[in-house]
């Protein structure tokens, strides 16, 4: 009897004590659709339409610009312009005459009803089966006389070559004789993308900001001696997932966790991550699915006994971060690319620095690689087209200060302090709080 009671009483113990204990906390997950809200993408879009093109138009000095697009492969630029759903061909045509700026949509029937609704165009012409939107666009054009027409057909820009060989033959010989009207839209497209409007200004910070901190978060996870790079980089990946982001650039590249020497671009390894390493993240996001990001952080793994990273670490870090501040220094309206090049690299060789192979900066926005004028051909003779490009007011960069050295195994390791900034009517300022000191792995708490 008595050994039935204890037991009985055990049992009333434990579950009182379960009943005491409090109940897990689960965790908060993130409903992408409630925390990022509506995409403003289609409004920001109709203001670029209508308040930058006309001025990029005016700048490239094109009368008119002529978009091509289609079903399965379309134009780079389609989603500017509101071609993204094009199913058969449809063609856009921007121009500005002695009245006012313009848009017109030739569409297929069967598209041009939820075209219209979009409320992008002028007018949406609809284009009745058996008949070319291309042909009748060009009818159009001939009619108001144009002389320079702008298409998609670049040798120096992927973006601006969307026509394809056999859309380029058909549009000639509709034109005619006026077939040599037609111009590149090189120039008229780096213009208009190039500058981002207030509003983009205001979510590619977000971006920023969301990077850096997730670039924070992940060097708490790292144990020395077991993690490996790739599981840092899986870490990143769940943050993108969770809060229903997608990849600044290619997924598998995307991020870039190097613990080890110089790969450049490319993936995260196996490779465990040991006291005395130098960590590099490169990472970036995409927000409302047309707004990037590209962010580093570095950090010192810790020794034993140490407490703040070698004297010659620290140097090359500080060397590194003042090639970065150099850098935003030069930025500003009327600058060229290959200027503030060159003030991130005079520094690199007041430093000792190793020579490295990338450019200090280039534009972000739509792509990690944007259109815009590139940070870089200070070592060249003759530097590329985009680095002779003027900075203008509006235009956001991500750009490093480098430090590259020889590592004690003859391979070589760079710190590359990134940062993302925009251009302001007298300077630049950082989209978010730069990285001031090297992370240190094992005083985190």
């Amino acid at each position: 009897m008595k050994t039935g009671i204890s037991l009985l009483f055990l049992l009333i113990s434990l579950a009182w004590l379960g009943a005491c204990t409090e109940a897990p906390i689960e965790e908060t997950k993130i409903n992408p659709s409630t925390y990022w809200g509506e995409n403003p993408w289609p409004e920001i879009r109709k203001k670029r339409i209508n308040q930058l093109l006309p001025v990029a138009m005016k700048e490239a000095g094109v009368d008119a610009w002529l978009v091509i697009c289609r079903e399965n492969n379309n134009d780079p630029i389609a989603a500017h312009v509101g071609g993204e759903n094009a199913g058969g061909t449809a063609a856009f045509l921007f121009y500005n005459d002695e009245e006012d700026f313009h848009s017109l949509a030739f569409s297929p029937s069967g598209e041009a009803t939820a075209l219209d609704e979009l409320d992008i165009h002028d007018e949406v012409i609809r284009i009745e089966r058996g008949k070319s939107a291309m042909s009748q666009s060009v009818e159009f054009i001939k009619e108001k006389g144009f002389e320079k027409i702008a298409i998609n057909s670049s040798s120096t820009n992927a973006i601006a070559d969307g026509l394809s060989f056999t859309q380029r033959v058909r549009l000639i010989g509709w034109m005619g004789e006026d077939a040599s009207k037609l111009v590149s839209s090189t120039e008229l497209i780096y213009q208009w993308l190039s500058v981002k409007l207030p509003e983009e200004v205001e979510i590619l910070t977000q971006a920023a900001e969301l990077t850096a901190q997730w670039q924070i978060e992940a060097y708490e996870q790292v144990i020395p001696g077991v993690s490996t790079d790739a599981e840092i980089a899986k870490f990143l990946k769940s943050k993108v997932a969770e809060y229903g982001v997608t990849d600044a650039w290619n997924p598998a590249q995307n991020p870039n966790v190097n613990s080890g020497p110089d790969r450049g671009h490319s993936h995260a390894t196996d490779k465990v991550i040991m006291p005395g390493d130098v960590i590099q993240i490169d990472f970036g996001i995409k927000l409302y699915n047309t707004w990037v990001s590209d962010i580093q952080r570095f950090a010192y793994v810790l020794k034993e006994g140490e407490t703040e990273a070698p004297a010659d670490i620290l140097s090359h870090w500080e060397n590194g971060k003042a090639g970065s501040r150099a850098a935003l220094a030069a930025m500003k309206p009327g600058v060229k690319g290959v200027e503030v090049d060159r003030a991130q690299r005079n520094l690199m060789q007041e430093a000792g620095s190793l020579p490295v192979p990338w450019s200090t900066g280039h534009p972000v926005g739509y792509v990690a690689h944007d259109v815009g004028p590139n940070l870089g051909g200070a070592l060249s003779v003759s530097p590329r087209p985009s680095a002779e490009k003027l900075l203008k007011e509006g235009m956001v960069f991500a750009f490093d200060g480098f430090h590259c050295w020889e590592r004690e195994d003859g391979t070589e390791k760079t710190i590359s302090v990134e940062e993302m900034a925009v251009v302001t009517a007298d300077g630049a300022r950082y989209l978010t709080p730069p990285q001031e000191e090297l992370i240190l792995i094992g005083t985190i708490e």
